[in-house]
C-alpha cells in the first residue's frame, strides 16, 4: 500500500458546480491543506480539462460537481448525455492512471452515462431508473443529520490521524452503492431506512422534505470507499454538503489523506 508523504507539493484540480455550494467556505477546506495548490474550475469549463492533456499539470482531480442534470427540463431533472469528446477524455484519464477523489454530490453526475456510476462505485438517482440492469427507485436525502462517522478500515492511509468515531452534522444520502466492487473506508452510525429520508424525485417536483408514498429498500451505510478504476485509484467521500461539514477538522484530514493517497502511486486495494 502506498505511503502518504505529508507536505509533498501537489497540484490539484477541483471541479465544482451543479450542486449548490458556498465557494469561500468550500475552498477554505482546501486552502488549509499544507503543500497543496488547489485550483477550482466550475462546470462546464472543468469538463474541458478532464482529459490527459488538460490534466497534465495536475497530480489529482477532485470532483465536487454534478453534471448531466437539467433541473429546468419539463421532466425534472432532465438527463443530458456527455459528448463523445468528454467521455473519451475521462476514460483516457482512467486508463492513464490519473488519480481521482469524488466528494458528496459527484455520484449523482451524468445519470445518462451508466459507466460513470460504475467508475465511482455507486450512484444517487434523482428519479427512478436502471443501474447495472436493475430498476432502482430515486434516492433519498436528509439535511443536517447529527451522526457519527465510523472507520470501516482502521489502519488504512485515508483514515490516518482520524478518530475511529467522530461526530458530523451533514446531509446523508440513501443511495445505491456497489459494495462488492469497493473497499469500505467509512460508515455512518445511522439507520438508512426510507422513513428517515426524503424522496429526491419529490424534491425536484417542488415538494421538499416529502416522503409520502415513497418506498425503497434500506440503503447502504457506507459513506466512504476506495476502488480501482481502470489504472486509476479513486476515493469517494459522501460527507461535505455545507460549511459545517467543510469546517470539520476530521473531514478536512480525510480529504487531504484521500488526495495524497490517490496521488501516491500504486493501486487501490
Amino acid at each position: 500500500m502506498p505511503v502518504i508523504r505529508y507536505g509533498e507539493k501537489l497540484n490539484v484540480l477541483v471541479a465544482a458546480k451543479g450542486h449548490p455550494y458556498l465557494r469561500d467556505p468550500f475552498m477554505a477546506m482546501f486552502d488549509t491543506l499544507p503543500g497543496m495548490a488547489c485550483t477550482l474550475v466550475e462546470q462546464p469549463a472543468a469538463a474541458q480539462l478532464m482529459n490527459p492533456d488538460g490534466m497534465a499539470p495536475y497530480d489529482a482531480l477532485v470532483l465536487y460537481d454534478m453534471p448531466g442534470l437539467d433541473f429546468a427540463a419539463p421532466e425534472r431533472p432532465g438527463y443530458v448525455a456527455p459528448d463523445a469528446r468528454f467521455t473519451a477524455g475521462l476514460l483516457a484519464l482512467r486508463d492513464h492512471g490519473k488519480r481521482l477523489v469524488a466528494l458528496h454530490p459527484a455520484n449523482a453526475g451524468w445519470p445518462a452515462w451508466p459507466l460513470y456510476a460504475e467508475l465511482l462505485g455507486g450512484a444517487f438517482l434523482y428519479r427512478p431508473g436502471m443501474l447495472k440492469g436493475v430498476p432502482r427507485r430515486d434516492g433519498g436525502y436528509r439535511h443536517d443529520v447529527a451522526y457519527e462517522a465510523v472507520a470501516a478500515a482502521p489502519g488504512h492511509p485515508v483514515l490516518a490521524g482520524v478518530p475511529k468515531r467522530f461526530a458530523l452534522t451533514d446531509e446523508l444520502y440513501l443511495y445505491d452503492v456497489f459494495e462488492d466492487e469497493v473497499t469500505p473506508l467509512l460508515r455512518a452510525d445511522y439507520s438508512f431506512a426510507c422513513g428517515n429520508f426524503y424522496s429526491a424525485a419529490a424534491a425536484v417536483a417542488g415538494r421538499m422534505n416529502d416522503n409520502a408514498g415513497w418506498t425503497r429498500p434500506p440503503g447502504s451505510d457506507l459513506i466512504g470507499w476506495t476502488r480501482r478504476a481502470g489504472n486509476s485509484k479513486l476515493v469517494y467521500l459522501q460527507p461535505g454538503d455545507g460549511p459545517a461539514a467543510y469546517a470539520n477538522p476530521h473531514l478536512r484530514r480525510l480529504v487531504e489523506n484521500a488526495i495524497r493517497f490517490v496521488a501516491a502511486g500504486g493501486h487501490a486495494p
